[in-house]
């Protein structure tokens, strides 16, 4: 396991990165045809929580198994995580859409909670247009070169201060809420996470929110970081 991944350009394709999904892939292969998303040159990130909620969160490890998808990880895939090591209250787990959890057999959680946690909690792709960054809810003090360290430390050892570290990556609201000051993430030249349901896409410095609530009935934005696309599928 890696807590931190970067990718190079791109120079065969496109690259693509898209909102909480929370089970409705359905919705996300449709928006991938509607942008002629091409299997063989292109790639799709994903900013995490790709379960629970919506119809279809038996398909995460399914889609994580494709040479052209690539994850974060989000609140809900450590909630499995924890649920697997018997560290989740099952009750307030299904209050937030893992039911379809417990209707799996041992065998499957237990495979499913190992490939999520083979998940990073950040994700850095060069562009044409300069460095991009992933992260499911929010950087750890604003600046993406500490926490990139920080996670590439973790990788030879937990730090004293991960706790601190994972509830910003999985939890953070603090920047969408109005936390002042807020100046943009440093050392990045922009961030897309999901986390906090939007009702569009919405920027805040250099942070671009682009989980726009597809399990609540709203569309699904999918994003083309190559050149600026914008696709939405609706429920």
């Amino acid at each position: 396991m890696s807590f931190f991944r970067r990718f190079e350009r791109n120079r065969v394709g496109r690259d693509f990165v898209v909102g909480d999904v929370h089970g409705c892939f359905d919705r996300l292969r449709a928006a991938m045809r509607k942008a002629n998303f091409n299997e063989a040159a292109d790639r799709l990130f994903s900013v995490g929580d790709l379960v629970d909620r919506g119809p279809s969160s038996h398909e995460a490890v399914e889609w994580l198994e494709r040479p052209w998808f690539f994850a974060v990880r989000g609140n809900h895939e450590q909630m499995a995580i924890e649920a697997d090591l018997g560290m989740t209250d099952q009750a307030l787990h299904c209050i937030n859409g893992g039911l379809w959890w417990y209707g799996l057999s041992e065998q499957e959680r237990k495979a499913t909670a190992r490939t999520f946690a083979e998940l990073p909690y950040a994700i850095e792709v060069e562009t044409a247009d300069g460095m991009f960054g992933l992260v499911h809810a929010e950087v750890p003090g604003d600046d993406w070169k500490e926490f990139r360290e920080a996670l590439q430390y973790a990788d030879h050892g937990l730090p004293a201060n991960f706790d601190h570290i994972e509830r910003f990556a999985l939890w953070g609201r603090d920047v969408i809420r109005g936390r002042s000051p807020f100046n943009g993430v440093a050392n990045i030249d922009r961030v897309y996470v999901g986390h906090t349901p939007v009702k569009d896409w919405h920027i805040v410095g250099n942070v671009h929110y682009i989980d726009t609530g597809a399990c609540f009935g709203r569309p699904l934005t999918l994003v083309c970081i190559s050149d600026g696309q914008v696709t939405q599928e609706a429920a």
